[in-house]
């Protein structure tokens, strides 16, 4: 058996043979296959505007105009990206968070984010069952009855309790 190894920029994966890296994103990909697509806005409804950032960042950010705000004109939100020093980014950033916000207001409980948001709270839900589950087995010393706590009782002496009552 061979190992592949991929290198990115501050990860190392290893991947046993016959695995590829898009059997490691599989799961992104499927979690993407299960949400609606992304809303398209026309640019003819978008208003967009460079200003110049602030925050943390120094003199380099507060001299360039990086920042991009867009408003969209027939519902009157607006959004503000300044994410990166890139104005080219910044654009895509802030396109990207207009278009989940209409769509938050369009469809509300049925957007993209609050399929997004329903997927990790149940990934949680999951993961801290799962994590219950695996103490309660190590508290109990392997046994998932109670007997390790003394508190199982036999078929005998339940007879015995209803016969005394």
């Amino acid at each position: 058996m061979f190992f592949c190894h991929i290198y990115r920029p501050g990860l190392r994966a290893t991947i046993l043979a016959g695995w590829s890296a898009s059997c490691v994103q599989g799961s992104r990909r499927r979690l993407a296959a299960q949400l609606p697509p992304r809303l398209v806005i026309s640019e003819d409804d978008i208003e967009e505007s460079f200003l110049k950032g602030s925050g943390p960042g120094g003199q380099k950010i507060n001299k360039t105009s990086s920042a991009v705000q867009l408003k969209h004109r027939p519902t009157g939100i607006v959004v503000k990206s300044q994410a990166t020093r890139s104005r080219f980014q910044n654009r895509s950033i802030a396109r990207r968070l207009l278009a989940d916000k209409l769509d938050d207001v369009e469809k509300g409980s049925e957007s993209r984010t609050a399929l997004k948001t329903e997927m990790k709270r149940k990934k949680k839900a999951s993961k801290m069952k799962k994590a219950r589950r695996k103490h309660r087995i190590h508290d109990h010393g392997g046994n998932q009855d109670n007997s390790a706590s003394g508190t199982e009782s036999t078929d005998v002496e339940d007879r015995k309790a209803k016969e005394d009552a």
